[in-house]
């Protein structure tokens, strides 16, 4: 597997990161069975993809990416869906958190 299509599974599996966890909060505690197996497919489908960009990608470094993305995702997702606060506080930090995940591909 080539460099650019390991980045990638590591993209998609950080994309799959955000609806995992937003999913996990519409499965209420699990408790809404639909979301709940919506929930568990994203987390085995990013584990997989994590798993198989491990395969050429450094450990800390893709392991670092994959929970920034899913962060800085969740962030976001949080805002827009259950209005959840935004301050410039929490902008700074996820701004750190993007510059920390261009910083560590561009090494």
């Amino acid at each position: 597997m080539s460099q650019s299509l390991a980045w990638l599974m590591l993209l998609i599996a950080g994309l799959l990161d955000v609806g995992g966890a937003i999913s996990m909060k519409y499965a209420e505690g699990y408790t809404r069975v639909g979301w709940s197996i919506l929930s568990l497919g994203l987390l085995a489908a990013f584990v997989f993809l994590l798993g198989r960009a491990l395969k050429v990608l450094e450990v800390g470094v893709a392991y670092s990416v994959w929970t920034g993305i899913g962060a800085a995702g969740t962030f976001v997702m949080g805002i827009a869906l259950f209005g959840e606060s935004l301050s410039a506080m929490k902008l700074a930090g996820i701004a750190l958190v993007l510059m920390g995940i261009v910083a560590l591909k561009l090494a």
